[in-house]
């Protein structure tokens, strides 16, 4: 699949994909996230090294690839995110905002490196290593002497500040910080409006895009019991994602600037279309007349899939209170906040029903066809961004039940391809693949 040949669930081995595995849920993701830890970052040449993450194969007898460090290095995105912040397009955004040079301005560095306060950082660390070990395992101060000593476990490691990436909420507050924004790192309009790109997440999708640099077997799952798959993780992201928005709608410093409200958190291509371009159409599930433009809802629509096949106990309230949400938006900022932090305290109670719940082969082929309704018969995916989504949704559906090839990967790559570029997005012929696609996947109708 195009821009999609694993979900993470492909990580898994398969006794894991189908079986209805329960996990504990975490506890609200008390940790702090690895940027703003109290323990100092000692850098990735501390990581490096032929014994430990850069060897050039595995020690006999060894439970790691070892090889960690050249993944990341040449292979891994993150490791030349900062830079980006020098070539043109930066240096347009930060000239375009009053920032000076791109790569020394903290709203940049933020997410295109990691870039913890000052007094944080060892003799070794540098910034200029971009988005680099500590930015996703945490700082390594305290648990870097667990972590190479014989004899100590995850518990500890996690315990001294080691960040739990496996775990899937904790992994999607992580990605979303930079991939959406969080309090201390707000993307806004404004940056958009200088010229950076559309910021486009999807929790399961991105992290099978990420080159793995472990390997899922009995010592893996041993020292790391809260494994997941590919759909679990796509429910959990779901679930984060709706969260973040709905935080930052409530947060004065967030869904204001100056007399307009937040419009990041707005759906772009709401507004932004050609005019000749006559999309519109009403939806239920916002109850929107024309020319509103709509609070970004598509991972609402997504979450609402999810909700109603696996915690349908949660669902009907989900759902009445995103349309009371999209009502509000048209009666004034403090309704709107209230509204947000309602979806907000159900995106939550979702997010820990996932955690705590295995998805099997069945739940894939029931989100599937709640993929499939919600575009053909509530009109939920007639927007670039609901139908993006779906898209990758339904790519790790696919996986997880199995239809890797054949007629349903042929009309999921025509829906990929037709949601490459918003400005060529064309609701009836992404209607069209959707219709192939489910008589290909046999789901019904």
């Amino acid at each position: 699949m195009a821009g999609q040949a694993e979900s993470s669930s492909g990580f898994w081995p398969a006794m894991w994909l189908g079986a209805a595995l329960v996990f504990a849920p975490l506890a609200a993701a008390a940790q702090a996230l690895p940027q703003y830890s109290a323990n100092r970052h000692i850098g990735v040449d501390l990581c490096k090294g032929s014994t430990c993450h850069d060897a050039a194969q595995p020690l006999k007898g060894s439970n790691i690839v070892q090889n960690e460090y050249q993944i990341w290095a040449t292979r891994d995105r993150h490791a030349n995110a900062y830079k980006l912040l020098f070539n043109e397009r930066s240096r347009r955004i930060a000239r375009n905002l009053g920032l000076g040079a791109a790569h020394e301005a903290k709203i940049c560095v933020d997410c295109h490196a990691h870039n913890p306060p000052a007094d944080k950082r060892g003799p070794q660390f540098r910034v200029s290593d971009g988005v680099s070990c500590e930015a996703c395992h945490g700082a390594a101060e305290r648990w870097l002497g667990i972590h190479i000593v014989s004899g100590g476990n995850r518990e500890q490691n996690i315990q001294a500040g080691l960040y739990p990436t496996e775990a899937p909420v904790q992994r999607a507050r992580l990605c979303l910080s930079c991939h959406f924004s969080d309090s201390n790192k707000q993307i806004t309009h404004r940056i958009m409006g200088a010229g950076h790109p559309q910021i486009r997440f999807e929790l399961d999708t991105y992290t099978a895009g990420e080159p793995a640099h472990y390997r899922v077997d009995e010592d893996y799952v041993k020292r790391k019991p809260r494994g997941t798959n590919g759909v679990q993780v796509w429910a959990v992201g779901q679930a984060v994602t709706v969260s973040k928005l709905m935080e930052a709608l409530a947060d004065p410093r967030r869904n204001r600037d100056g007399i307009f409200p937040e419009l990041v958190l707005f759906d772009c291509q709401a507004c932004h279309h050609p005019m000749s371009n006559l999309r519109w159409a009403p939806r239920a599930s916002t109850g929107l007349k024309p020319g509103i433009p709509r609070i970004s809802d598509a991972n609402m629509v997504m979450l609402r899939v999810a909700a109603e096949r696996a915690a349908p106990a949660l669902a009907a309230e989900f759902r009445s209170r995103v349309l009371r949400l999209h009502q509000a938006s048209t009666q004034g900022m403090a309704q709107t906040a209230a509204a947000a932090s309602a979806v907000k305290e159900s995106a939550d109670a979702l997010a820990g029903a996932f955690a705590g719940r295995g998805f099997g082969r069945d739940d894939a082929q029931a989100l599937m066809q709640g993929l499939i309704d919600a575009g053909l018969r509530r009109g939920d995916l007639i927007d670039f961004t609901a139908a993006e989504q779906a898209t990758l949704a339904l790519g790790t559906m696919m996986l997880a039940t199995g239809r890797r090839e054949g007629a349903a990967r042929q009309a999921h790559d025509r829906m990929l391809a037709l949601t490459q570029q918003d400005d060529h997005f064309r609701p009836e012929a992404f209607n069209q693949a959707l219709r192939a696609f489910q008589a290909a996947a046999g789901t019904g109708g």
